[in-house]
């Protein structure tokens, strides 16, 4: 069953997708927040389908506690439901994004026209300049910023390198962070084709200040605090 699942949800995920993804892009064209609108209508009916024809379950926790001025979000990543999951429960936001993403059909397209940010990773002072210079114009404009530390998705039960990027961007401008934990990969797995079923926990923790500290410091404080709650999250099984 795990398998059919996983087929009929590839099956339905794509054509979602495509419609989609050529409704954000011309949506975006008109105004950003239409693009963004299209791009989290889609984020529900992803994590719907998951929902129901996989069995993938979710509950997220701490979204009273956020702020109500523009943030950035930094958060654990393990697979692709984290981040239509940011889009359907976080404020409209700028993504922080590697450059090669900007060239994959339709969802990088569609990703290209929403003001993200889209570095070179390997750049490394350059890729710098570039986050604190359009990040710092997005968040003037009362946008949040989401990233992902660690650059790209790692398995569960592991931990990647956490950049500096975001960090940088946030000792700066002394915007605060918020950081996000979850346990999507033990279902969702990386680069896996199988969806298996369970409950997905994401747990949203309160805001880390970051004025007046340095990009080394609060780096450390976001890669602490998700870490110990990666080990505080309950078992996925059902």
């Amino acid at each position: 069953m795990i398998v059919l699942r996983s087929v009929l949800f590839a099956v339905l995920a794509s054509l979602v997708t495509v419609i989609y993804g050529f409704a954000v892009i011309p949506g975006a064209l008109i105004s950003h927040k239409l693009g963004y609108a299209c791009a989290r209508s889609w984020g529900r009916q992803i994590v719907g389908l998951a929902k129901h024809v996989c069995g993938i379950h979710y509950e997220v926790r701490g979204l009273e506690t956020l702020p109500t001025t523009p943030c950035i979000v930094m958060a654990k990543h393990q697979s692709a439901w984290e981040t239509v999951s940011m889009l359907m429960h976080l404020p409209q936001a700028s993504w922080i994004i590697k450059r090669e993403l900007v060239f994959v059909p339709v969802v990088g397209w569609a990703l290209a026209s929403l003001k993200s940010i889209a570095i070179d990773r390997k750049s490394g002072k350059a890729a710098r300049d570039q986050i604190l210079e359009q990040g710092g114009q997005f968040l003037a404009e009362g946008q949040w910023i989401n990233i992902f530390p660690e650059g790209t998705r790692i398995a569960p039960g592991k931990k990647g390198r956490y950049g500096i990027g975001g960090a940088w961007l946030a000792a700066h401008t002394g915007t605060p962070i918020v950081p996000i934990a979850h346990n999507a990969g033990e279902l969702w797995r990386r680069n896996a084709f199988l969806k298996y079923p369970g409950t997905i926990t994401m747990s949203i923790g309160p805001a880390i200040q970051t004025k007046g500290k340095d990009a080394v410091v609060v780096i450390k404080q976001v890669e602490e605090w998700i870490e110990n709650e990666m080990a505080r999250l309950p078992p996925t099984a059902r």
